[in-house]
């Protein structure tokens, strides 16, 4: 006999490829529920709690996808053409999205961050050489340049093969890098300029929260956001951190006590909390 667990998955399950097969119609959360027979109440609860986005952010996220790749696929293409590939009413609403979910304009994707200005800069760590960049906004970029630096600006200009790079410190970079000299008691200071998913910049935000010296688990993030099925999620968004060390994600372990992955390393995360041990425990003496 199957378990209600099991028949909840399936459900969602279900749910997801839905979507996947008709988001061009942009079916409306009454629609899926139904094909899951489910009340749309308990049919947006469930989901989120199995998928960690409601029905809603998940169909934007399918939506998005695919005018992304219309865009990159067709250099002819318009907006509207988009819009209308994906099934939304018009460009507003594509603008909208974008907007929500990518942090930039559906014209600023296209062009590669075409309009965009990116100043970065190499900077010495106790853990080794970063790159850092940062927008008018704020600090978009900041990784561990393990392969040199050609290659670590070479994945920077990855993302946005068309924006304007400058080689130049800024305010912005010199407020970050402090964090190495003292506790990030208030992250407020340093300002970011994030490109992600709601979920993730959830996640993101939650990690934030995390002291200096203090270590949390997948699972507890999960809770902490309220969706405590949502663990692998949880670990997706938190290896998708795209700001090293400000974002501190090397303080999540496994619930197993175990320090778990890490994208520069286990080697280096193992270093960093360590030493962030140590500089708590050196401050609570101050």
């Amino acid at each position: 006999m199957e378990t209600q667990e099991k028949i909840n998955y399936d459900r969602i399950a279900t749910a997801i490829e839905y979507y996947k097969s008709n988001f061009r119609e942009q079916p409306s959360l009454e629609d899926v529920a139904e094909h899951v027979h489910l009340s749309p109440f308990h049919f947006q609860r469930m989901f989120k709690e199995w998928a960690g986005v409601t029905p809603k952010q998940f169909l934007g996220y399918l939506t998005l996808e695919h005018a992304k790749e219309v865009l990159k696929r067709e250099p002819g293409a318009t907006l509207f053409d988009a819009a209308f590939e994906t099934g939304l009413s018009g460009t507003g609403r594509l603008h909208d999205l974008f907007i929500k979910i990518e942090g930039m304009t559906p014209g600023e994707y296209k062009n590669g961050g075409e309009e965009l200005a990116i100043r970065y800069n190499f900077a010495e760590s106790p853990f080794g050489l970063l790159l850092i960049a940062s927008t008018h906004k704020g600090i978009c970029y900041l990784a561990f340049a393990d392969e040199g630096r050609a290659a670590a600006l070479k994945t920077l200009r990855a993302g946005f093969p068309n924006a304007h790079y400058v080689q130049e410190a800024d305010g912005f970079q010199e407020q970050a890098l402090g964090i190495f000299s003292r506790d990030w008691s208030q992250p407020g200071d340093v300002k970011l300029h994030l490109k992600g998913t709601p979920f993730q910049i959830k996640v993101w935000e939650t990690l934030l929260k995390v002291p200096m010296g203090d270590l949390t688990t997948y699972s507890e993030l999960a809770q902490e956001i309220r969706s405590p099925r949502a663990v692998r999620a949880v670990g997706s968004a938190v290896g998708h951190n795209p700001v090293a060390f400000l974002i501190p994600c090397h303080r999540v372990i496994r619930s197993d006590g175990k320090i778990g992955e890490y994208h520069w390393g286990s080697t280096r995360k193992n270093a960093i909390i360590g030493w962030e041990a140590t500089r708590g425990v050196a401050e609570g003496q101050a």
